[in-house]
């Protein structure tokens, strides 16, 4: 008899890049499942101070700073000179420089996100995988391909082990490029189950979420538009009463959101006007959109959440920097009939509200729809159990 020697298999280490709000949220879901397996994660937040990873109790390896445009400079060059003389320049150097000096200490760089993460994640000169959470060929009606020649190059670089496109159409399109592009569902859709005590919707009522977006101070803005627009739909309608709630990240301040529109007055974490009321909820987006039966949304990971769902989601432009006309309408086209955006005012969108809430026909359409194009929940478990199989292969650092 001998003894087999005994292999000592080093923890795995992956360094997460992700550049938004949104994309911090995806990679959190990705990250929490990787931590399933033991693997260590570094964070490095590229917009925003990373908050998701902080409570998650992940460390994150550069300084985080908000900068004013919140991470929306392609929207307008102004925005981009804001975060300039925000200290964007010296900021991305810092990043930079962390990146050459962490990625070729880890087994794998995770970028979620678009092509600056890619960049990023391509200079680091280590093993990487790509999560697409901009590019779609939805926004192009099914036609290849949203991703440039730039972007294609980078991800057919021989160190980039994994391209996990945001839907099956766009993966199916990319495979000819891209043979490592695999689709395993949206993470987006993960983690999106109601609250244990969640008492659902009262019978014979119809809710509706208003979706404000999650940064100030636009979303006070949004939220005076979507006041409006509430306004101007009747006590019920077909038959039910009309309930309203508003799904509202925790930084949000109830006084301010009050003072979107003086006819409204706060009262008990509930908006009030002469007949109308909109329930406040803080930190419950789950619990507000389930037994939802339609969303009123400025926003942009929330309005996709809903649309997965199964949930008509009606919209507006407003002022920005991110809930602009140029952002509304190609949400549009990424979501399609799930998403109606409405541009003549606040009698307008009620009225489409009135429309779509008498279609039957056009509501199984959307959910059949919102389906197609979000997918199923599950995908963060489904990418880090891949990931994993590819850093355990033998051959995977060479």
């Amino acid at each position: 008899m001998f003894a087999l020697p005994v292999v000592v298999v080093s923890k795995k280490r992956v360094l997460c890049l992700s550049n938004g709000h949104g994309e911090d949220q995806i990679a959190a879901r990705i990250v929490e499942a990787l931590l399933a397996y033991e693997v260590e994660i570094l964070a490095l937040p590229i917009v925003g101070e990373g908050n998701i990873y902080r409570r998650m109790g992940i460390e994150i390896v550069v300084p985080t700073r908000t900068m004013p445009s919140g991470g929306f400079i392609y929207m307008d060059a102004r925005e981009f000179f804001k975060d300039l003389r925000g200290g964007l320049g010296k900021l991305t150097w810092m990043q930079w420089q962390t990146i050459r000096r962490l990625a070729p200490q880890c087994d794998l760089v995770l970028a979620v996100g678009d092509i600056v993460v890619m960049a990023l994640a391509f200079f680091g000169s280590a093993p990487f995988a790509f999560v697409g959470t901009a590019k779609s060929d939805y926004y192009l009606g099914g036609k290849s391909s949203d991703y440039t020649v730039l972007e294609k190059w980078l991800l057919t670089r021989p160190h980039c082990r994994a391209v996990f496109p945001r839907d099956a159409l766009t993966a199916h399109n990319l495979k000819t490029d891209i043979p490592r592009a695999i689709y395993l569902g949206n993470p987006m859709m993960d983690r999106l189950e109601p609250s244990a005590d969640h008492p659902g919707s009262p019978p014979n009522t119809t809710t509706i979420v208003l979706l404000p977006g999650s940064r100030a101070p636009e979303a006070y803005r949004n939220l005076g538009q979507m006041l409006d627009a509430v306004s101007c739909l009747p006590e019920t309608l077909h038959g039910k009463s009309l309930r309203f709630l508003c799904a509202l990240a925790g930084s949000l301040s109830d006084e301010e959101l009050a003072n979107s529109r003086p006819q409204w007055h706060l009262q008990d974490s509930t908006l009030q006007s002469e007949n109308c009321k909109v329930e406040l909820r803080k930190d419950s987006f789950a619990d507000c959109i389930h037994g939802a039966d339609l969303a009123i949304a400025m926003a942009g990971t929330a309005a996709e959440q809903c649309v997965g769902l199964g949930m008509p989601v009606v919209t507006m432009p407003g002022d920005g920097p991110q809930f602009t006309y140029r952002f509304a309408e190609a949400q549009t086209r990424l979501l399609g009939e799930s998403i109606q955006l409405v541009t003549d005012g606040s009698q307008a969108v009620a009225q489409r509200i009135r429309d779509i809430l008498a279609d039957p026909q056009l509501q199984a359409r959307i959910r059949i729809n919102g389906e197609a194009r979000m997918g199923q929940p599950g995908a963060a478990s489904r990418i880090a159990e891949y990931l994993v199989g590819l850093m355990e292969k033998a051959d995977f650092h060479t």
